[in-house]
């Protein structure tokens, strides 16, 4: 007969944080948010670290350019989804690569002999208001001079005249040399009052570009999340069947994570997957793993070669049904303290210390805090960043509120066939395990993340944790009964929303 665990399949509603001493000197502004995503192994820094603990998910409605970027910069990680092309799913990554903190590569250039229309017309695509003039028009060829939108007036001037007749000369340019440190280069913007620094290298050759908006940009974004180079970091997801095409163009790309999108980890599929990665790229590429909900699957992903990090959870996303569509899966805390327990087992052991990430089951900005408590290093989420301005989906007004398209990587319409293909040839999906939707929209993803990491902050202080580490190690959690549930909310009070007129009707619910 079937093995029948003893304990229930709980989720994170289901629990609180008692609170600890919170100490004088602590306050949320000192609170350290950030977090391994690469395996830890004894007295080494972690390869890759995210500056929160925040990751999106592999979702098409959810991981696109615009968002990768809006959430690097808030020191995040996005995983860009993998249901698509190779080759577009590449040029995803590359765009959110270009962003570059400080030197930043010319992509509007022009000659002397171009015409201001073209010029008009170049700076409109763009949105560019400076454009290097070089002898070959290309971003690396000799420097001739600098032309804006400050010299020229659209509706005044002949567009039909040269950029040669209107730009600033290179004797009259003021530029860097490569090499010239950032901090430099900025000085020098600032000395001379200048929005845009061209670097040149020895011959005058143009190398890059600094802008004083991208200065400016980078002090309003303080945890912003880059790589060696200055780029923003982002994430890919892959999957088990096309990978051997996959990884290496992602990798040549600079995805700075690979992370396998699969409703189940605990498969052979996947640990070839990793074997293959490991073999080909070596131990430096950061691979994540998952899903998993037991012990037993933990030990399968961290068994040689071994992944990063792995992900927690089946059948807890807001848009997913694995568990009604096949009974199987496992109540969220119950998934990630199982495991948990088992990844602290395994570091006392070996030495080696796998983050967790904890996928699916946040309802709100409370879950979150007590999935950092219950030991998933970062949490990632779908439905949170599907409701942001920077998600992929177009508004939609549904009775006079606006909404995005919001649908599972299960569903026919993401025509993810391989996500939940069983190792088959057909790419037929033959049942659903996600749902298509609509979720409210709430805002930028910057003032969203506001809210919610200021109470992670605030609540490691009432902890008396300055750290996630310190977070993990010092929680003490309580179950909850459905009475202590009504208890936390409010009662004998009569509550009106703000954004309606208050109705005769309301009367009767009041007291």
């Amino acid at each position: 007969m079937a093995t029948i665990l003893a304990d229930t399949s709980r989720t994170f509603s289901e629990y609180l944080l008692i609170p600890r001493l919170t100490r004088k000197n602590q306050s949320s502004d000192v609170v350290d948010l950030r977090s391994p995503l690469s395996a830890v192994e004894s007295d080494q820094p972690p390869r890759f670290s995210v500056n929160i603990p925040v990751v999106s998910a592999c979702m098409q409605s959810v991981s696109g350019t615009d968002l990768s970027v809006a959430l690097a910069r808030q020191g995040g990680l996005s995983m860009v989804f993998c249901s698509q092309p190779i080759e577009s799913q590449v040029e995803m990554v590359r765009q959110v690569k270009t962003h570059k903190a400080g030197f930043v590569s010319s992509t509007s250039n022009t000659t002397t002999d171009t015409s201001l229309r073209d010029i008009v017309r170049l700076m409109d695509e763009t949105g560019h208001s400076t454009v290097p003039v070089t002898q070959d028009g290309s971003a690396a060829g000799k420097l001739l001079g600098i032309i804006t939108d400050r010299d020229f007036w659209e509706f005044e001037d002949d567009l039909d005249k040269r950029v040669g007749e209107h730009m600033t000369c290179i004797e009259d340019v003021i530029h860097g040399v490569d090499g010239i440190s950032l901090r430099e280069a900025n000085k020098l913007l600032h000395r001379h009052k200048k929005e845009c620094l061209p670097i040149l290298d020895k011959a005058g050759n143009l190398t890059s570009l600094v802008f004083k908006k991208d200065y400016v940009d980078h002090r309003r974004h303080p945890l912003e999340l880059l790589d060696d180079s200055k780029r923003l970091c982002v994430g890919a997801a892959i999957n088990t069947h096309d990978y051997r095409e996959r990884v290496p163009e992602l990798v040549n790309a600079g995805a700075d994570v690979l992370c396998f999108d699969s409703s189940d980890g605990f498969t052979e599929y996947q640990m070839e997957g990793i074997r293959w990665i490991r073999d080909n790229f070596g131990p430096e590429v950061v691979i994540g793993g998952g899903n998993i909900v037991s012990a037993e699957g933990f030990d399968f992903l961290v068994s040689e070669p071994g992944v990063d990090f792995i992900k927690v959870g089946m059948g807890g996303g807001s848009i997913c049904i694995t568990r009604e569509q096949k009974g199987v899966g496992r109540g969220q805390a119950s998934a990630l303290l199982d495991v948990a327990q088992k990844r602290d087992e395994f570091y006392s052991e070996t030495g080696r210390y796998i983050p967790l990430c904890s996928d699916g089951g946040l309802a709100n900005d409370t879950q979150i805090v007590i999935a950092l408590a219950m030991g998933a290093d970062f949490v990632m989420m779908g439905r949170y960043f599907a409701m942001t301005e920077e998600s992929p989906t177009p508004k939609t007004s549904i009775n006079g509120q606006m909404y995005k398209p919001y649908w599972g990587e299960g569903t026919h319409r993401a025509q993810n066939w391989q996500r939940y293909s069983d190792g088959m040839s057909s790419r037929k999906m033959m049942f659903e395990e996600g749902v298509d939707a609509y979720v409210p929209l709430v805002g930028s993803l910057a003032e969203v993340l506001e809210t919610t990491l200021f109470k992670v902050r605030s609540t490691m202080t009432n902890i008396g944790a300055n750290s996630l580490a310190d977070f993990r190690e010092g929680a003490i959690l309580t179950r909850v009964s459905e009475q202590s549930v009504i208890e936390a909310g409010t009662t004998n009070v009569f509550q009106f929303s703000r954004n309606r007129e208050f109705e005769e009707s309301d009367w009767g619910n009041a007291g």
